[in-house]
């Protein structure tokens, strides 16, 4: 039996999965998180607590470093008293993006650590200068950029292996990284997610089903990252062409989102909506917020078309799990689609800053339906490949434990 410690703010975060496995096979398993951690059978989570918050006035570029650290503080503080009760891990799995980890080999030095690599912020390359529509990039907002991964690049350097969960998420990494770096996905359970092309859905007293074509727009927080402004400006020539198509779009309007925040007083919904307002209907745009994953993988397979855009960023769950129920995924040519999306044999891509070309895109999906029957088949048979949770992604995961 080992001793495995998760790291996680947001235990279980990524990590779900693979505690319960390693519980199942009688490992002891214990996590440290933050305060938004919820628990897990078999699984002794204690969580941390900070009562500072950054120091005022200090160099704005600073902050998210200071910010990390405080954690790091609060971790170690709750790792001391694991310590004190006799608890020593042998292998550490964390994920590093809020400074959790920096200073838990001080504690227990002997442990093996293995971090999660989910993306390592710098000026190029990604999603920083990546849409002109918000001007050039300055000097100042560069090196905020590099200064964002910096207890990033502290925590990588002492880990014995880094996990990145796709190819591009991983060519974000320094070189110095790569040799130690495996790239693994949490996968997608595929016993859960399942293709229900004949679900009927009520949301909001509104039941969708498949008498009228449904296309479907997920993102956490509507945002320019995700692409919310080249969709909203598609849905104009969408509506008027296909007269009995209804729009849902999922996502908070509010919150903080990956990317840039909207000016004050506006929501990025509000800001764009300006746009097109006097061109579309607006009973056929449904705003429905947050759902329970069930209900929107039934909403997305039912489908007639699932738009997905990103800039050049961390990959979203929810693109997975649009392909496993066989939904047709008309997404962003951007280079995390790449990893995934083959056009035209398993999803269609299409230029991120071309609304016109999104909307003759879904036009198509809306009025041949058959057309697309093969590419829906194939997007779940590439999830079964590659991202089958138990079979693929799991016992990538325990291999890479088990070395460690």
């Amino acid at each position: 039996m080992s001793r495995i410690l998760f790291v996680h703010n947001f235990f279980p975060g990524q990590f779900g999965f693979l505690a319960n496995a390693l519980v199942q096979f009688g490992h002891e398993v214990v996590a440290l998180g933050g305060k938004p951690s919820v628990d897990m059978p078999g699984v002794s989570l204690v969580r941390w607590h900070h009562k500072r918050g950054t120091t005022p006035n200090i160099l704005p570029a600073a902050i998210r470093a200071e910010a990390d650290m405080i954690r790091a503080a609060a971790a170690l503080e709750a790792g001391r008293g694991l310590a004190e009760r006799g608890f020593s891990p042998d292998v550490i799995v964390g994920h590093p993006g809020w400074g959790e980890t920096l200073y838990l080999k001080e504690l227990w030095p002997d442990a093996r650590l293995i971090l999660y690599a989910e993306f390592f912020y710098s000026s190029t390359g990604g999603e920083l200068g990546f849409d002109p529509e918000f001007g050039e990039v300055t000097l100042a907002e560069r090196c905020r950029a590099v200064s964002k991964s910096a207890t990033l690049a502290l925590a990588y350097s002492q880990a014995n292996r880094l996990v990145s969960p796709t190819p591009f998420q991983a060519s974000r990494l320094p070189e110095s990284f790569l040799s130690r770096t495996a790239i693994i996905h949490e996968g997608v359970d595929l016993k859960e997610v399942l293709p229900t092309p004949d679900a009927s859905i009520t949301i909001g007293g509104k039941t969708f089903g498949g008498d009228r074509p449904v296309v479907t727009f997920a993102s956490r927080v509507l945002e320019p990252l995700r692409g919310c402004h080249t969709f909203f400006r598609s849905l104009p020539k969408i509506l008027e062409d296909v007269p009995d198509a209804e729009i849902v779009i999922v996502g908070e309007e509010t919150g903080a989102g990956y990317g840039l925040g909207p000016p004050e007083n506006e929501t990025w919904r509000s800001y764009f909506w300006k746009e097109i307002e006097d061109r579309i209907d607006p009973t056929r745009i449904h705003f429905v917020g947050w759902l329970p994953n069930k209900t929107l993988n039934a909403l997305m397979s039912i489908a007639r078309a699932h738009v997905y855009l990103t800039y050049p960023f961390v990959l979203s769950w929810s693109l997975l799990e649009a392909m496993a129920c066989e939904a047709l995924v008309i997404g962003s040519d951007t280079p995390p689609l790449h990893d995934v999306i083959t056009d035209g044999e398993n999803g269609l891509l299409v230029d991120f800053l071309r609304p016109d070309l999104l909307a003759e895109a879904v036009i198509q999906a809306c009025r041949h339906p058959d057309w697309f029957k093969g590419m829906r088949r194939a997007a779940r048979q590439s999830i079964l490949t590659r991202y089958d949770r138990q079979n693929v992604c799991l016992p990538q995961w325990l291999d890479l434990i088990r070395s460690a």
